[in-house]
């Protein structure tokens, strides 16, 4: 339980949809079963063809939609950004869902622990598109340490929660970036900018198994490729190894196997 006599910081949850049908009323019910008492879930859409609205609008505590042609998701996030008034801010995309009831108020317990944490990250589990029970890969960050980065090493965006403030300070999602945008921001952040980060050792986050940069060869090379210039707009240095290892690291993950409920 959070410490009552501490106030509870605004959460604003970014999801962003296009066609989501199949899967937002999951990520939709994980966060209205969050027990935590101060949550602004902002759902921006890019002019969806199917019923995503219509299931958007039937969750109550959803606080602001938009609907409108973007120039892909992470034009979206960032749009959800601009519209976000809380303190502290996640994304949590429409095929994903939050594992148990206790994740935003173990994120925000993290930063009330320390004024100084500017971010939060967490394990996460790949799960079946069809039946979410089976989890297929176990992804576990472990604490954080700068050098990582040069091993390739990342934390999963899904499950970093960030305050506003550094967005503000630092800026948002490079749209240039068609895949490795969430890389290149947390790159960023942690690794050319230092903020306070801290890791919580719990699964936040089932995610439908699935993502364009591991799809097919091609697409691993175009996102190797994206991971290089990552550290190009930063004007850092990786090794020679850096963006080898980073898709090298997910082997391990298929080699974990946790149950989660």
């Amino acid at each position: 339980m959070l410490n009552k006599k501490l106030t509870y910081p605004k959460v604003t949850i970014i999801t962003a949809t296009y066609n989501s049908a199949k899967t937002v009323k999951d990520t939709l019910t994980s966060i209205a079963e969050q027990n935590y008492p101060n949550i602004e879930h902002v759902v921006v859409d890019g002019l969806s063809k199917d019923n995503t609205l219509d299931i958007v609008q039937s969750f109550s505590h959803v606080a602001k939609v938009i609907s409108e042609k973007d120039k892909g998701i992470y034009d979206a996030m960032n749009k959800g950004i601009g519209l976000a008034t809380g303190e502290i801010v996640g994304i949590l995309n429409s095929d994903d869902f939050y594992s148990h009831s206790e994740v935003v108020s173990n994120i925000v317990r993290c930063f009330q622990e320390d004024n100084n944490v500017m971010a939060v990250y967490a394990d996460l589990v790949f799960v079946d598109e069809s039946d979410t029970s089976k989890v297929k890969r176990t992804w576990l960050a472990g604490d954080y340490k700068k050098e990582k980065f040069l091993f390739g090493w990342m934390p999963p965006h899904p499950t970093f929660f960030v305050k506003k403030e550094v967005y503000e300070a630092f800026g948002t999602f490079n749209t240039n970036l068609k895949s490795a945008a969430d890389y290149e921001l947390m790159l960023r952040f942690l690794y050319k900018h230092n903020i306070k980060v801290v890791y919580l050792p719990d699964i936040l986050i089932k995610m439908r198994m699935g993502g364009q940069s591991t799809a097919s060869l091609s697409n691993r090379l175009k996102a190797n490729k994206e991971d290089r210039a990552a550290w190009q707009l930063n004007e850092l240095q990786p090794k020679f190894y850096t963006t080898f290892l980073k898709p090298l690291r997910k082997l391990n993950q298929f080699l974990i196997r946790l149950e989660v409920h």
